[in-house]
This record gives structure tokens, sequence and C-alpha cells, in this order.
């Protein structure tokens, strides 16, 4: 049960009501396969997930492609006995390929039997929220929603939605179904979906929950230099192109930035920087990626935490 009532919003106009933030699983999928952050205890992942819970937070993001599969049991570990479950948000259309490398299906008969492998892994008779993990391939969007639209008629799962597509994309699939929920990344290092994606969401009616709300961890605080060269080489930020210069330094000075407006709030760096991606009105919430039990608290702050002007023209100074 939590001990701490986190402020909750309505996610677009699915009914349900999420927490600011919510728990982001990508990371306790664990190292090996291509968009691996490296080795994870599975016994520190679920005390994070518990710790979350404990702090109110009230809904889990994960996918079938973390870790191909890995992820998902460990969600489904952590809900077992519970009295009162958050809601479970997946994924779907990344298969595991040679290498433990991500393949791409948005084929009918392949998003049905993911739909039924998520299910069991996690535990549930129906996923809360199921979603098509990319736009890939293009061709074949139109066939994918469709098929979440008849998870969804069956009650396999309870809302659909989308993470990772363009206005264009969306506009398609409103014809075969409403679109329920948009998962883009947003941050001060990925402002892309300023532009045209939030603003259609917006007028849409879709909710948005954002991903990599602080850059994959560059806006912690805790990322260095020294950090980065010492990242496994199963972690794919080591070889990403923000985590290397030129962009490097200029994220580092964003960093200084919400450390100096963290200071004013009592809070920190990360949590400063969550709280700038919900400040836009079109976000509903963000999912952040706990792998310790310890790294909740200070983050869990950014659910509550209300920046004003002056924060915010500071934090755009750069």
């Amino acid at each position: 049960m939590p001990t701490t009532q986190l402020k909750t919003t309505p996610l677009g106009s699915t009914g349900l009501d999420i927490t600011r933030i919510g728990f982001g699983a990508w990371a306790i999928g664990g190292g090996g396969w291509e968009f691996g952050w490296g080795p994870q205890e599975d016994d520190e992942s679920v005390a994070a997930i518990h710790r979350a819970l404990e702090q109110g937070i009230n809904w889990i993001d994960t996918a079938a492609a973390y870790g191909f599969g890995h992820s998902e049991r460990i969600v489904g570990r952590a809900l077992e006995g519970l009295a009162e479950r958050p809601y479970v948000f997946t994924k779907g259309s990344l298969l595991e390929g040679p290498g433990r490398r991500v393949v791409h299906s948005l084929r009918r008969d392949s998003l049905m039997r993911e739909a039924e492998a998520s299910l069991e892994r996690l535990g549930l008779d129906a996923i809360d929220l199921y979603q098509i993990h990319w736009p890939d391939p293009a061709a074949d969007v139109e066939e994918g929603w469709a098929a979440l639209a008849e998870l969804k008629e069956r009650g396999l799962v309870r809302h659909i939605g989308v993470s990772n597509f363009d206005v264009e994309q969306l506009r398609r699939i409103q014809e075969i179904a409403p679109v329920e929920t948009l998962q883009p990344p947003y941050s001060l290092v990925d402002r892309a979906v300023e532009e045209e994606i939030l603003p259609f969401a917006e007028r849409e009616g879709i909710g948005v929950i954002a991903y990599s709300p602080m850059g994959s961890g560059l806006l912690t605080g805790a990322m260095s230099r020294e950090r980065i060269a010492g990242l496994p080489d199963d972690d794919w930020r080591k070889h990403d192109e923000r985590f290397t210069e030129p962009s490097l330094s200029r994220h580092l000075a964003t960093v200084r930035r919400l450390e100096t407006v963290a200071e004013r709030h009592g809070t920190t760096a990360g949590a400063v920087a969550i709280a700038w991606t919900l400040a836009n009105p079109a976000v509903d919430g963000a999912i952040v990626g706990f792998r310790r039990a310890e790294q909740v608290d200070p983050l869990v702050a950014a659910a509550d935490l209300e920046l004003d002007p002056d924060d915010l023209a500071e934090i755009a100074a750069g």
C-alpha cells in the first residue's frame, strides 16, 4: 500500500488517473541485448518497484523488448501478492532477432502472440495500456493498429496507444480507431516533439506519457565524462552521440542550470529536469527509470514540483 499520496491527472480520455511520474522498466531488462543498460540485479529491480509503489507511484511502463521478456517477468514478480496493484502499461512490435538484436513487426498475428506472451509474463488478465513500440515497418502501421483495436475489443487490453509516432502516422491510424495515448521522447536533451507532435496530441485529446525526461540519465547531475567512460560496453549510452562530444558539453551545462534551480527548491537536478517536462500542458505523465530503491525518493519529488516562470527562464537560458 502506498505510504505517500501523489497528485494524479487524467491520462487523455482513457479514464485512468495517473500519478505525474511512472516507473520506467527499460533498464531493469538488464544487459546483453541491443539496447540494454548493462548488468542489473533482479532483486534490486523488485526492491525499486516496491519502493516506488510505497511512495505513491501508481503505474509501471515496460515493454516486451526490454531484455526480450526479462523486464516484464521482473514486473510480474514484483506484482505478485500485492493487495493493490498499479496500472501496467507495456508495448509490442519489437522481437528478438539474431545476436539479441531487435527485429520489427507490425503484423497482426505477431502482435496477437506478443500480447498473449506479455500477459503471461506479467501475470495479468488484461493489460491496462498496450502500445505499439515503434512505427516500423511504416507501411504496416494500419495493420498493427487494427490488431491493437482487436485486442481491446477482445478485452485482453483495456486501452491502446502508440510510441514514437509522428503526426502523419497518428492521423493515418486515427481512421481505424481512436488513439488514446502517445509515448514520445521528451526532455531538455530532446525537444523535437514540441513543434508538431505535442500540440497535435493536446488538440486531439490524446494522453501523453513522455519517456526519457532526464535524457537517459544525462540530466540527473550524476553523469560525468568519467562515469560515461566507465559504462559497461553493453550499455547503449556509451556509444550514443548525446553522451559524446560536442553534445556532451552542452548537456552538462544544462545540468549546471538545473542544479541552481534544484538548490532553490531543495531538490535534485533530475527532479527539476522531470518537472520541466511535466510543465508542458500537453504532457500528462513522465516515465522515470529506477534501478535501485535508493534512486526513488530523490526523484519522486518531481511529481509534485511546480516550477515558476523564473525557474523555467533560468533553465532555458543556455
